[in-house]
């Protein structure tokens, strides 16, 4: 049993790593592609706040949706095993191939499937499951329009009319309020830990994350009201400086997302193997090993899915960069808190294609779009097959 444990949370982070560099492009496509960053400083970059995540996501909801996809008393060593070798397959055929299709999807997908082929359906949790895929169509959708709002916020502030500055005057009222409503106010915190007070009541906040999303969004607001007054290649240059902020805040939320699902998975094999009574023992290892192996596996690449992500679906310019980048980040800051596994694949995707729709509809390579979302739709139904029939095979094996 200990043994096979140990197999299980060593192909678990085996996974989270190939999860690193299969969705490296996320957090580095469009900073590629307008040539910000060289390749090997994007992917540096993107790996560090990848493991910058781990000292800002403490709930860890994303993990317990990800260990609860399947009914407790139907969870197995075997069957997680299954599921892993499942997702990582289908993470290196679509890796192989250039298509970024979605590590979290492929992980449910395999884990969901190798229960049913163990006990059922009724060993599935209908409710994270259905979550999850209702994600596949929302997280894009939501990444889209909220990309295509900020690029004509962005591009009517090019304008000298007074709307632009009025909504930026909205906007940081709205960010500072929020800043406020989550800095730390209680006393007792403010004087049991550190001697500064401005760490205090910044890293004691009532949820750093939020702090930390709305000072990305007051940066972009204030830099608003200095568009009117730059030519072209003066605000292409801001640009690109704000796009390391965005890409950072992007590569945040995909560390947050993405090295939970591990996270989950790795605390349900505990749970099995009653070396964990429940979610909530998970040891500080688990959280810290997950997180590092995303960031060496983001270090590691995926330049076919950078070519597709940052040239195929659109040409992205350091404006629309920024545009793309902060809309996926506000939409995986969100899903975290709501506790949805959803897919930093798909979302950037939608964020792209909708700074490619405020040109015209036809700046969109819709063709190569289709092509992803027919990956997209198909991952979780072909993981979950490979998943049960792994299974069989792990079965047949005597294990």
């Amino acid at each position: 049993m200990l043994s096979l444990l140990v197999i299980v949370i060593i192909l678990a982070l085996v996974f989270d790593f190939i999860n690193g560099f299969h969705d490296a492009a996320n957090s580095i496509a469009t900073i590629v592609s307008t040539k910000v960053l060289t390749p090997f400083q994007a992917v540096l970059w993107a790996a560090l706040f990848n493991f910058v995540a781990f000292f800002i996501f403490k709930d860890h909801g994303v993990a317990n949706t990800i260990a609860k996809t399947v009914v407790q008393e139907y969870i197995t060593l075997p069957v997680i095993l299954s599921g892993l070798i499942a997702a990582i397959i289908w993470n290196l055929v679509t890796w192989w191939f250039g298509i970024p299709s979605s590590s979290s999807h492929t992980l449910i997908g395999g884990f969901a499937g190798a229960a049913i082929g163990s006990t059922g359906f009724d060993a599935v949790n209908a409710e994270p499951v259905l979550k999850t895929a209702s994600f596949i169509v929302l997280a894009p959708l939501i990444g889209m329009i909220m990309a295509f709002i900020i690029s004509l916020w962005f591009l009517h502030s090019f304008k000298k009319g007074p709307l632009p500055k009025v909504i930026s005057s909205v906007v940081i009222m709205v960010g500072l309020s929020l800043l406020y409503l989550n800095l730390e106010t209680d006393p007792e915190k403010l004087t049991t830990y550190y001697d500064s007070y401005l760490m205090k009541v910044i890293f004691y906040g009532k949820n750093f994350k939020w702090i930390l999303l709305t000072f990305v969004i007051l940066i972009m607001a204030i830099f608003t009201f200095y568009l009117s007054s730059l030519n072209t290649s003066r605000a292409n240059a801001w640009f690109k400086r704000l796009q390391l902020v965005s890409s950072a805040a992007f590569s945040i939320g995909h560390g947050g997302n993405d090295a939970q699902k591990v996270m989950g998975i790795i605390t349900a094999a505990l749970i099995a193997s009653g070396s964990i009574t429940d979610f909530e023992q998970m040891p500080v290892w688990v959280p810290l090993s997950c997180y590092a192996a995303i960031a060496v596996g983001t270090m590691s690449g995926g330049w076919k899915i950078v070519k597709t992500m940052g040239t195929k679906i659109t040409k992205v310019t350091p404006f629309e960069g920024v545009a793309a980048e902060t809309a996926g980040a506000v939409t995986l800051f969100v899903t975290e808190a709501l506790k949805i596994p959803v897919s930093t694949t798909h979302t950037i995707t939608g964020s792209i294609i909708g700074v490619g729709a405020t040109k015209r509809l036809s700046a969109v390579r819709w063709g190569v779009t289709i092509n992803l979302i027919w990956a997209w739709i198909l991952t979780i139904p072909v993981s979950g097959l490979m998943g049960a029939l792994i299974l069989k095979l792990v079965h047949f094996c005597g294990l």
